[in-house]
């Protein structure tokens, strides 16, 4: 969903209503896991996926019928339906999908950097099929059931940000059946220098939906223009910036410099945090000096190893896209599930 937002909110500027396809159900290969969303504009328009492109045309048709009578839909595909091999579904795998017009308002409940359970009712009275509530980690709701279905709502999806729960359904009443699913911010990726290999390294996070944050002092090598796809670009050297920000356990930061005036700062102040990737431009040698470096400023040995140095998987490339693509590979190896 959140992969989508920006779009859907320029939808909404536009005038265009939606529809948002939800997979609340899959089973052995589908290709799409519970909680994947597909939006789909009265002009057709599609955002998102729901299975890798297996099914989409049979929902995008089944969205525009609901867009038409504002009535929400449960689609269900599988291997021993006809239906699924006329559209396409000969992966062995069986998804549900419920496709409903969507509350464009909702939108402003989004702020990437928090994590918010989200239920809708997908089975139960006409009044309340569709109907959904969302629930942030602070505590914050929006959208509304009916009585005493809200409140064993908003306990659920409570016990879902507890439980830190993926996805599933739960009934809340017998008569009514509750999809729940946790979405987490995006995962963040510092980048300390925007040298040429950052250049590819933003557009290959960007595509695997990374949070992307640039620093680099020079403005030359730090701006808009240079990383139009970066989230959020920082023109203060690395130590001070890094201060001001929050690394967590899902942050990966990547110094590419080759300078030690920026990246040893930049190292410094990344091993005082619980990112669960550090790395570090530069050859053997290189390394091997910077390591002496940031002893003698009093980084112990067991901090230092901490960083990987050459940075990214050995996969034999030297065209900076080459490298990105190694670095990258070595973030999406490292990261924590």
């Amino acid at each position: 969903m959140r992969k989508i937002i920006t779009d859907l909110i320029r939808w909404r500027e536009e005038g265009k209503n939606a529809a948002l396809a939800t997979v609340i159900q899959a089973w052995g290969s589908a290709p799409r896991g519970t909680g994947a969303n597909m939006a789909v504009s009265a002009t057709g328009e599609m955002l998102g996926s729901v299975s890798g492109g297996c099914v989409e045309g049979a929902v995008v048709e089944a969205a525009l019928e609901s867009l038409a009578n504002r009535q929400p839909r449960l689609l269900q595909y599988g291997i021993t339906d006809e239906t699924a091999w006329e559209v396409g579904l000969a992966c062995g795998g069986q998804i549900s999908v419920f496709v409903r017009p969507y509350d464009l308002a909702q939108l402003d409940f989004w702020p990437r950097e928090k994590t918010i359970a989200t239920g809708m009712v997908v089975r139960g009275p006409e009044n309340l099929l569709g109907k959904s509530l969302l629930l942030d980690e602070d505590g914050h709701s929006v959208g509304a059931l009916e009585g005493e279905l809200h409140a064993q709502a908003l306990d659920s999806l409570r016990g879902a940000l507890q439980r830190n729960q993926s996805s599933g359904i739960m009934h809340l009443t017998p008569e009514v059946d509750f999809f729940l699913h946790v979405s987490h911010p995006p995962p963040t990726l510092v980048i300390i220098g925007g040298v040429h290999i950052a250049v590819a390294l933003v557009a290959l996070a960007n595509t695997l939906e990374f949070r992307i944050i640039v620093i680099d002092p020079r403005k030359g090598f730090g701006n808009a223009r240079r990383f139009p796809r970066a989230d959020k670009i920082i023109t203060a050297w690395p130590d001070q910036a890094l201060r001001e920000l929050t690394l967590t356990r899902t942050t990966a930061v990547a110094a590419l410099t080759h300078d030690p005036k920026l990246d040893d700062p930049a190292l410094i102040a990344a091993l005082d945090s619980p990112a669960f990737y550090i790395g570090a431009l530069g050859s053997h040698n290189t390394q091997e000096q910077r390591r002496q470096r940031l002893l003698n400023a009093g980084i112990s040995a067991v901090q230092l190893d901490r960083i990987r140095a050459p940075i990214g998987l050995n996969l034999g490339g030297r065209k900076p896209e080459e490298i990105a693509l190694a670095i990258m590979a070595e973030i999406v190896q490292e990261f924590p599930r």
